[in-house]
């Protein structure tokens, strides 16, 4: 790893051991806002093709693609793509050539993801594609697999889709127990690939910066810029310090984010975010995952009563009946599962309907920073969008970005994307002064978690050059008369 030591050192940068967490990365000078820490292309990486929507498999593009021949899984956008790809993809390609159309059903991301890393191993081994100190199957290699934390279920599951992998590349040296620790490895160390709107397009392993550790409260974060992944700085981070960034979602109590630490990566997070006492913990989880008070103008979290007839605010003192709570909560359920439906089916008006049903009666039984309750806005903001119902989604854009704030403290690039999404519906319904403010507010956050080359941030900018174009003119107007 020496040479891996020596290419981070020049970007201020090294690796420690810590007893509890393993490899760290950490700064050896100091980096401010909006700063690029490290940047990585992918070891290996896969499109999440459907049936619904396919991607190049070079870049991700999902317009004029044409499938592989002779493969019939890989698609490209250009012939710049297929030939970038095609000392790897050849052997992919010819690998899967031979599988009858039965078995290519059974080819999923994950599948491929594997079977390229071991062709990428196979062609660094043998020269044909070179290796550095940041692109390597060493570093690979040097990855934790949590093979001895998974339970029976999961290994049989690995083992499965090793022997799929064994049939597919037919290599004699391989065999199944090292496919199954690869798709360990996968698990704990792969990343969602997104769009700079944070929509995922497909999987990557980076080795190197899957060196970097989570925290519930991270100093970094991670955005890819096409398929590179590229880490920033959001606060400022002195040298000596450790980078972080944060393996899941955040929005959720202390106790709903170890439980996604520990089932995904196997691990419990000690982070200053998740290392409190007792008593700010239940208070945390009563009001994101929790019941509001029966008073309006109360804005209290509700606990469970000694005796288990009720839950009493603890603002107000006023108690909620448990058999209430019960019947709402019910009714909720029943709704839900009505509305999921719906989407499922791609029925977007009786989808719209259902979610705010399913909204009011939120609102009577959730707190006002429920996340459950943001998630059914998220949905009627998405749903309304693409009904063109644009004063609706404007609604439910302002009522998200009020609990985002209060979710997402300091800089982070779902707080940003929110703004705007509001700043392009205000503009599109003639509040341009609004949508000036909106904007500038995306662009102070999203400068510092995208930087300000990506197109996504051009565009960003140019629009809101116009707007604030476009409201001076009309106040100029206004004054004229």
């Amino acid at each position: 790893m020496e040479g891996l030591q020596n290419a981070l050192n020049d970007r201020g940068l090294t690796v420690t051991i810590l007893p509890e967490k393993g490899r760290s990365l950490f700064t050896t000078r100091n980096f401010h806002p909006g700063e690029e820490i490290i940047s990585q292309e992918p070891y290996v990486c896969v499109p999440n093709n459907s049936t619904v929507e396919s991607r190049c498999d070079r870049c991700f593009a999902s317009i004029n693609l044409k499938k592989c021949s002779a493969c019939k899984v890989s698609w490209y956008c250009s012939s710049t793509c297929q030939k970038s790809e095609w000392k790897l993809h050849r052997l992919e390609c010819d690998a899967l050539a031979r599988l009858d159309k039965d078995r290519h059903k059974s080819v999923t991301p994950s599948i491929r993801l594997i079977i390229k890393l071991f062709i990428r191993r196979k062609l660094q081994s043998e020269k044909v594609i070179p290796t550095t100190a940041t692109d390597n199957y060493k570093l690979v290699e040097a990855l934790i697999d949590h093979m001895s934390g998974i339970d029976e279920k999961q290994l049989v599951l690995y083992a499965q889709m090793g022997t799929l992998v064994n049939l597919i590349l037919q290599w004699p040296e391989m065999n199944v127990k090292e496919i199954a620790r690869h798709f360990s490895k996968l698990a704990c160390n792969a990343h969602t690939i997104c769009d700079s709107e944070l929509r995922p397009l497909g999987t990557g392993l980076y080795p190197v910066i899957s060196i970097i550790n989570h925290s519930c409260l991270p100093n970094a974060v991670l955005v890819f810029e096409g398929r590179s992944a590229v880490v920033r700085a959001v606060q400022h981070i002195p040298a000596g310090a450790e980078v972080s960034i944060s393996y899941i979602e955040t929005a959720g109590s202390t106790m709903t984010r170890q439980k996604a630490l520990k089932e995904n990566y196997l691990f419990t997070c000690t982070c200053s975010q998740c290392v409190k006492d007792q008593e700010d913990e239940i208070k945390e989880s009563a009001i994101l995952e929790g019941y509001r008070c029966k008073n309006d103008q109360c804005d209290g979290f509700l606990l469970r009563n000694s005796d288990d007839t009720g839950f009493t605010c603890q603002q107000c003192g006023l108690v909620r009946n448990k058999e209430e709570i019960q019947n709402i909560a019910s009714q909720i359920k029943s709704i839900s599962d009505e509305a999921s439906t719906s989407m499922f089916h791609q029925n977007c008006g009786e989808a719209l309907f259902m979610y705010e049903k399913l909204e009011e009666l939120q609102k009577i039984l959730c707190h006002p920073y429920s996340i459950s309750l943001m998630q059914t806005r998220e949905k009627l903001l998405k749903i309304s969008m693409e009904l063109e119902n644009w004063t609706k989604a404007l609604l439910y854009c302002k009522l998200t970005i009020s609990v985002y704030q209060k979710l997402y403290s300091g800089i982070h690039p779902l707080l940003g994307l929110q703004f705007y999404t509001c700043g392009k519906l205000e503009w599109l319904l003639g509040y341009t002064e609004d949508a000036v403010k909106s904007y500038t507010k995306a662009f102070d956050i999203l400068r510092i978690t995208h930087g300000t080359n990506s197109s996504f941030m051009k565009d960003l900018l140019l629009k809101l050059e116009e707007a604030r174009a476009e409201a001076s003119y009309k106040h100029s107007s206004m004054e004229d008369e």
